[in-house]
């Protein structure tokens, strides 16, 4: 299937961007995945820290737990049995002396509660809180591992970073460490004999709030950089994207001009080659009229006018021809240092009986400190004289035509031609200067586009702003000598 002109656009518009768009998306993929690795790092980070808070208190506690089972097998375990022969902590004597030795072991320490199991019943024998004393059944698997000789750990935690909120709950963590309480021999050594089960508590929240602190910091400043890079960015692809559409704009306008360009080529190859071959005979039937009218009028007096009306119609055949012959072929202009006001004025005079027939008033305005320009003189009063006429027959019958010359302040010669006539459109105004466009019953429209080649052919250039009803004003830019 034959594309269209218009698919075939949008294909090359879209080569020109998609290179950057694929960049864009990978930019903003490489931020996604970047974030992701900074909350993945804030967790790994923060499960270490665990670890090492658990590792931590976990040898604490055993280092404690292995004091309270050598102090409390000395001082009360054997003072109790010689002098009560028996330990039973329900006698109120008992209790208080072993709750006195553990409370002078852990003060000053974070420890939650101490507690004793009994090595033959799933009961409490002793705890710091008193509310667990005689309670069955409180040790788990963890307390029949330790009646087995092993020591172990159990780590209970409670909420995440949103925890950290004003308002909610705070985070918690206990660490209930649990050996075996052994009889210790006269060297200090324990024996293997378990009399029970020590269990300390340690109450482990701040810490554990720390290292939640910890992760949402991460997060927090992770996102922060993240949602700082990603504006950075998008603030850097937004300028780059306006950038690349200015561009392919403006790519697509050079292209739309070359195309033009190329079709101008080649209509004024074809113009040039009309236009010539129009031309000698056009010659012809000019000299046959002149002849036939002098003829005419000795044979048929009265009757000369019609061999006129040849003369002046193929005159002004003659004079469109070779304005699509200078259209085509442009001459090449021959510069000379030329005072540019007398250039102007020459043209002026010449369009005055013109001027006084559609009374036209002229404003002329001339600098006489004017610096001199390097034109072709009659290059330069042709692109004048079109425009002089072009605004006479704007204005018809009346108005006034304001012709003035000026230095700019960078040291170019302004030249400003402005009539009080119709004026223009939006519309009209951006094609004044193309070829064949007119609206006027008369004229080939190339009138004002050879102005133009004109005077950019001399380094310079021409301006024009109009409104409707309101009048038109070229400005023409020359540089000075």
């Amino acid at each position: 299937m034959i594309e269209s002109e218009k698919e075939k656009q949008a294909k090359e518009n879209d080569g020109g961007l998609q290179p950057f768009k694929l960049v864009k998306y990978f930019t903003f993929s490489s931020l996604a995945v970047m974030l992701v690795f900074a909350l993945l790092l804030s967790w790994i980070i923060s499960n270490n820290a665990r670890k090492v808070m658990l590792n931590q208190s976990e040898e604490y506690s055993l280092v404690l737990a292995e004091t309270l089972n050598q102090q409390v097998f000395r001082r009360f375990v054997l003072p109790t049995v010689v002098r009560y022969g028996n330990i039973a902590l329900s006698n109120p004597e008992q209790f208080d002396a072993l709750d006195k030795i553990v409370s002078s072991i852990i003060q000053g320490m974070k420890i939650k509660t101490v507690t004793i199991y009994d090595s033959q019943v799933n009961i409490t024998s002793y705890s710091t809180d008193l509310k667990l004393v005689g309670k069955e059944g409180l040790g788990g698997p963890e307390y029949h591992r330790s009646l087995q000789g092993e020591s172990n750990s159990l780590l209970t935690s409670t909420g995440t970073i949103f925890n950290l909120v004003p308002g909610s709950t705070p985070p918690s963590c206990e660490l209930q460490t649990f050996i075996p309480f052994r009889q210790v021999r006269q060297g200090g050594e324990s024996s293997d004999v378990i009399m029970g089960v020590i269990e300390i508590t340690k109450d482990l929240s701040r810490e554990y709030t720390n290292i939640i602190r910890l992760q949402s910091s991460i997060i927090g400043i992770s996102v922060t950089v993240m949602m700082i890079l990603f504006l950075i960015l998008r603030s850097i692809v937004s300028r780059a994207d306006n950038i690349m559409e200015r561009r392919n704009e403006e790519r697509l306008r050079l292209k739309e001009k070359l195309n033009q360009a190329e079709r101008l080529a080649h209509l004024g190859t074809m113009v040039a080659t009309v236009s010539h071959e129009i031309k000698s005979p056009l010659g012809i039937v000019r000299s046959t009229g002149e002849i036939l009218e002098k003829r005419i009028k000795k044979v048929a007096p009265g009757n000369e006018h019609l061999a006129r009306i040849i003369v002046e119609e193929t005159g002004r055949l003659n004079d469109i021809v070779i304005e699509f012959l200078d259209f085509a072929r442009p001459q090449e202009p021959r510069p000379e240092i030329t005072n540019v006001n007398g250039v102007l004025e020459k043209a002026v005079n010449f369009i005055s009986p013109k001027l006084s027939e559609q009374d036209i008033k002229l404003n002329l305005s001339l600098d006489q400190n004017l610096p001199s320009g390097n034109i072709d003189v009659n290059l330069f009063y042709r692109a004048l004289l079109n425009i002089l006429v072009n605004g006479m027959q704007a204005m018809g019958e009346g108005g006034q035509l304001d012709v003035s010359t000026r230095r700019a302040d960078d040291g170019w010669i302004v030249i400003a031609i402005g009539d009080n006539g119709c004026g223009m459109s939006e519309e009209k105004l951006a094609r004044i200067f193309q070829p064949f466009f007119t609206d006027k019953h008369k004229g080939t429209g190339l009138g004002l586009a050879i102005t133009k080649n004109i005077i950019e052919s001399h380094n310079g250039d021409i301006h024009v702003t109009s409104e409707p009803d309101s009048g038109t004003t070229f400005t023409i830019l020359l540089p000075a000598v």
